[in-house]
């Protein structure tokens, strides 16, 4: 059994291994394997789940076994815990939440003192301790603990972080954020009005159920029709932890992560701030980018789904920029997290800075794609599955060399991506389609 994915650990709220006793378990076991000379400092907050409260206060406890002492930052994004161990030059830091995922998930993502996530080796030792102690696991006893007490300098300290990466103020902006009912329903639209924009807000009254629900990054569509109607400068969606973000231009046109890296990287080039290292996607990123970035003689590279897999090919290519479709971006220069605020600043900033709509700066041309979610009940390693392995086949005979077929489990949910890419938008749809169906009959 697998307890942690592409990020972090996450599972169902109260559950093995987010029951107190784990959770518990997890914050004194990590405690104990940071460095026992330097500042035992560690960073925590979390998003605005139901249960992020409880999360949080089992595993300061388990964290003050291991005499750590806690920075509390409460509702925080999770890029913003990141940014607080550098500023705090804390021992590491930790976010409680489940990011996209709906609200009864939840999930905790580990930083080291550099802000970069755990390594994988790490969290193998950690997930080791997990299980082993699960046939044994029991609610804690004695006084429940009690929960620390937020410090609002913290978010104040993030806050300053982020004003201080944009390079010029937004005076002249209007923009619609679409806090998704998360974590970023106050730090977000404040860090934009601190640099100058005018800003409408969407989805920013958190009930603790209601995070990602219709709303924020996966469901951008009520934000792209607000900016329209607005005439606003553009439209910002972000995810329950805001380390993704999905935008809009004035029309109400939605765009992706690979249109914010095309933007960016043009932007940066022009300014003489791309290095050769160019640019890092995805297995998933549209063939549309890698194309059009060689048209401009920015070198692109693709590594594996996961923000450390973007930030380690990042690191060995010399790359400044990287990110997923789904829109974590990462900026090297700025920030070693993934910050989907960040990113909507950044970009705020070149359409500022150039006096032209956002619409006249999204010009990627994307290749037909599809990109379907199978709810799944196993996770059978695909080859071993022939039908599947038989749909793939014909799938990629009908493309002939051109396009793509492109099969993954989430790292994060019980569902097995489908990536489909070629010339004629119809084909892709249709092959997508068989695809699923297949999918479906082999794996639920």
């Amino acid at each position: 059994m697998k307890l942690f994915g592409t990020d972090g650990l996450r599972g169902k709220a109260g559950e093995f291994p987010l029951d107190p006793g784990s959770v518990r378990l997890l914050g004194r076991e990590l405690g104990r394997r940071l460095d026992s000379a330097g500042d035992r400092r560690v960073v925590v907050g979390g998003d605005t789940r139901e249960s992020t409260p409880e999360i949080v206060v089992n595993l300061c406890a388990g964290l003050s076994q291991a005499d750590c002492r806690i920075a509390a930052a409460g509702v925080i994004p999770t890029p913003g815990i990141a940014e607080l161990v550098l500023e705090l030059g804390a021992a590491a830091g930790i976010s409680v939440s489940a990011s996209h995922n709906p609200y009864a998930d939840n999930g905790i993502k580990i930083f080291g003192p550099d802000a970069r996530k755990w390594p994988d080796e790490e969290e193998a030792l950690l997930e080791e301790k997990l299980l082993a102690s699960r046939a044994r696991a029991q609610a804690p006893g004695g006084r429940p603990p009690q929960a620390p007490e937020p410090d609002p300098a913290l978010a104040e300290a993030y806050l300053a972080r982020l004003t201080r990466s944009v390079p010029g103020r937004l005076s002249g902006c209007e923009i619609v954020i679409d806090a998704g009912h998360g974590a970023a329903y106050r730090v977000g639209p404040e860090a934009f009005r601190r640099c100058g924009a005018r800003v409408r807000i969407v989805a920013d009254r958190p009930d603790g159920r209601n995070i990602n629900d219709g709303c924020g990054a996966l469901h951008p569509a009520a934000m792209a029709r607000a900016t329209a109607e607005a005439g606003a400068t553009m439209g910002v969606a972000f995810d329950g932890d805001a380390d993704r973000a999905i935008f809009a231009d004035e029309t109400g046109r939605i765009l992706d992560g690979d249109d914010a890296l095309w933007i960016i990287a043009r932007d940066w080039k022009r300014k003489g701030r791309l290095p050769e290292g160019g640019v890092v996607g995805t297995v998933m990123s549209n063939y549309g980018l890698e194309a059009a970035l060689a048209r401009e003689g920015i070198a692109f590279r693709r590594a594996a789904v996961g923000d450390r897999h973007v930030s380690r090919a990042m690191e060995e290519s010399g790359a400044a920029i990287g990110g997923e479709t789904s829109g974590h971006i990462l900026l090297a220069p700025l920030s070693p997290a993934g910050d989907g605020i960040l990113t909507a600043l950044v970009l705020a900033s070149i359409v500022r800075e150039q006096g032209v709509a956002f619409s006249k700066l999204a010009t990627l041309e994307k290749v037909p794609q599809t990109l379907t979610n199978v709810r799944v009940a196993r996770r059978v390693p695909l080859e071993e599955v022939r039908g599947i392995a038989q749909a793939v086949a014909r799938a990629r005979e009908q493309l002939a060399g051109h396009g793509r077929v492109f099969l993954r489990y989430s790292g994060t949910e019980p569902l097995l991506r489908i990536l489909v890419e070629g010339p004629d938008g119809a084909q892709v749809a249709a092959i997508a389609r068989a695809l699923e169906e297949t999918a479906r009959r082999e794996l639920l």
